[in-house]
């Protein structure tokens, strides 16, 4: 079995070096042209190796992606049960499926390959990364959040995580679907979300914040005007015909500047927007949401990082120090003052992810943020190795002018 393994990859090498040579490179050649080539070599030299059809077709295909695409990493690009790839040099590849990490088998056959591989993912995005610039947020053509570190931040060699998100994005109706939050807690965040409440959606790692956010942006709206601000791009908003995307700018060799968060909040409270989306503050830009939640964008969205509610708050007021600094009394009045509900979300044992917490932020208080749950998740045992529980309302929401202002009463 090693020596067919053996036989295989040599194949592959040498018929992806004749294709290489083929090329005309004086000319445009088409993904067909390359195809043919590759079904040409691999024919007469998969005969001549003994390699059953199977194999054949195999070759065909991973050298195609080896020259035209993504080598290995195509096949998992592709799969819609992969939700993230993790790749921790040449040798490991590891993958997310339905909660649960696997190793893959497959791998690249040298560092050189995987260096260009980072090398067209992060040119499709106009960024750039080397050993003076190691670390790079990148995305692939359908979405995909891609982080890259290089040597010498790297000890075993380069590392790319891939964080895949849905060709379709996920709506409320399929996350009540999944048991992620129960269709009262979603038909009142739909209000909320029409009434104008700014709203903050927080969790850890991998609890569905981007795919929370996008489900609840479904309820904006159509006339009003819309910028979100990224990182990277991933929001999916549907059907808002007045949106307006930024994304940040990491400085390059070239003397470009960077443009931060920060940057790009400042700049769309010039361009006129009703609501502000911002993919996730985790730093001073803190500040600026908070003043742009205070000056009249009401029905703003943002997520954060945090354990809880509670969490989100102190991590707020952490972030606002970072960028300015300011009595902390005076800080978490901004807070107090801008936010209107916390949407907390978690991971459970089980891989599930759910709300677990709905907050009401009712105001600034002997110098506390004074909060109200307004939804709770009750865990009531197990079945089946699968968590059983339930999103449940615990009490009503206090502050409801916006939703009388608008007619969601």
């Amino acid at each position: 079995m090693d020596n067919q393994l053996t036989v295989y990859e040599t194949c592959k090498q040498q018929i992806a070096s004749s294709v290489r040579e083929r090329i005309d490179l004086s000319r445009e050649v088409s993904d067909e042209e390359i195809q043919e080539m590759i079904d040409d070599l691999v024919l007469g030299l998969g005969r001549s190796v003994g390699l059953s059809l199977e194999q054949r077709e195999e070759l065909g295909k991973s050298v195609f992606y080896s020259i035209r695409k993504m080598d290995v990493l195509q096949e998992l690009i592709d799969s819609d049960d992969v939700t993230e790839i993790m790749i921790n040099g040449t040798d490991n590849i590891f993958v997310e499926k339905a909660g649960r990490i696997y190793q893959w088998e497959k791998h690249f056959d040298t560092k050189e390959k995987l260096e260009d591989v980072i090398q067209q993912i992060v040119a499709k995005c106009n960024r750039a990364v080397n050993e003076a610039s190691p670390i790079v947020d990148a995305r692939l053509e359908n979405g995909a959040r891609v982080n890259i570190v290089l040597a010498p931040v790297a000890l075993n060699g380069p590392i790319v995580t891939i964080r895949r998100f849905p060709d379709k994005p996920i709506s409320m109706s399929d996350l009540i679907s999944f048991g992620s939050i129960t269709e009262e807690a979603a038909g009142e965040l739909s209000k909320l979300v029409r009434a104008g409440y700014n709203i903050f959606i927080s969790g850890g790692t991998g609890s569905g914040k981007t795919t929370f956010l996008n489900a609840l942006s479904h309820d904006i709206p159509k006339s009003e005007r819309i910028i979100t601000i990224e990182d990277s791009a991933e929001l999916q908003l549907q059907e808002i015909p007045n949106l307006v995307r930024l994304e940040t700018r990491n400085a390059n060799t070239e003397g470009a500047k960077a443009i931060t968060i920060r940057d790009l909040i400042k700049s769309a409270l010039r361009m006129r927007p009703d609501r502000i989306i911002v993919g996730e503050v985790r730093g001073s830009e803190a500040i600026d949401m908070l003043q742009a939640l205070n000056t009249g964008h009401d029905g703003s969205l943002s997520t954060g990082h945090a354990n809880s509610s509670r969490d989100m708050l102190s991590r707020l007021e952490t972030m606002v120090l970072m960028g300015m600094e300011l009595p902390l009394a005076a800080v978490r009045r901004q807070i107090a003052s801008g936010v209107d509900l916390i949407v907390h979300l978690g991971r459970l044992r089980d891989k599930s992810r759910r709300v677990l917490e709905i907050t009401e932020i009712l105001g600034f208080e002997d110098g506390e943020i004074v909060t109200k749950p307004i939804y709770q998740f009750e865990e009531i045992g197990e079945e089946k190795e699968k968590v059983v529980g339930k999103l449940v309302k615990v009490d009503k929401l206090t502050n409801i002018e916006k939703l009388m202002m608008n007619g969601e009463m």
